[in-house]
């Protein structure tokens, strides 16, 4: 795994200076021996699928948060109930993850974050997909479309909807997307968002911010690219 440690260790969890946010990128291999007795409890009352993703997801996040805080990945006090946004304690900053098939990726950061990943690979009618979510509140889609146009916004709107701690199917035809410049704007909570992508190998990534400068940067790759 390559890594970019914190520069020393944290002595206060509430008091961490970094304002850099800290993001994870794994390529998931199974399900983590770091999660509670709690949250295997929680697993065996989920589908056998959601079940798999529900460990995998929490112990990719208590593994990436153990070495930004220094602690025992087991002691991290998360609290990440099914379908839930993970929840930190205040003073601890926030978090917000994601996840496609085959990767996973976890954001930190001092203020309010949202993130997402998608396959650029990804097959789907993008066409149909903008139609139906996007072209009433999109007034910068162009005339010709094309499918990385649309998964880039796809992939933002869904980090804007993280970031709110918002439901997809409920929000989804609320946010509108601009590309320049790069915001996000929720019509009827009239929120506004910034927005930025990573476009990482077969992948991309989406964070929504209220920042306007942010260069966001993967500290941590799980795979020798």
């Amino acid at each position: 795994m390559l890594c970019h440690q914190p520069l020393e260790p944290l002595k206060l969890l509430n008091q961490y200076e970094y304002k850099i946010p800290k993001i994870w990128f794994y390529e998931i291999k199974g399900v983590q021996d770091v999660v509670t007795l709690e949250e295997i409890k929680t697993a065996e009352k989920l589908s056998s699928l959601r079940s798999k993703v529900f460990l995998k997801t929490r112990g990719y996040l208590r593994k990436s948060l153990s070495t930004l805080f220094d602690l025992d990945p087991l002691e991290i006090p998360i609290n990440a109930h099914p379908g839930k946004p993970p929840i930190l304690p205040t003073g601890m900053g926030n978090i917000s993850l994601s996840h496609c098939k085959d990767a996973l990726t976890i954001i930190w950061h001092k203020s309010k974050i949202g993130i997402d990943i998608e396959r650029t690979d990804r097959d789907f009618n993008y066409k149909k997909f903008a139609e139906k979510y996007f072209f009433h509140t999109n007034k910068s889609i162009h005339k010709k479309l094309t499918k990385n146009m649309i998964l880039n916004q796809w992939c933002a709107v869904e980090a804007a909807i993280k970031w709110d701690h918002g439901k997809l199917a409920k929000d989804i035809n609320h946010w509108q997307y601009f590309e320049k410049p790069k915001e996000l704007i929720h019509k009827k909570k009239n929120i506004h968002l910034n927005y930025s992508h990573i476009n990482f190998h077969k992948w991309t990534i989406a964070l929504a911010h209220e920042e306007i400068s942010f260069k966001p940067e993967i500290i941590c790759c799980s795979k020798n690219f």
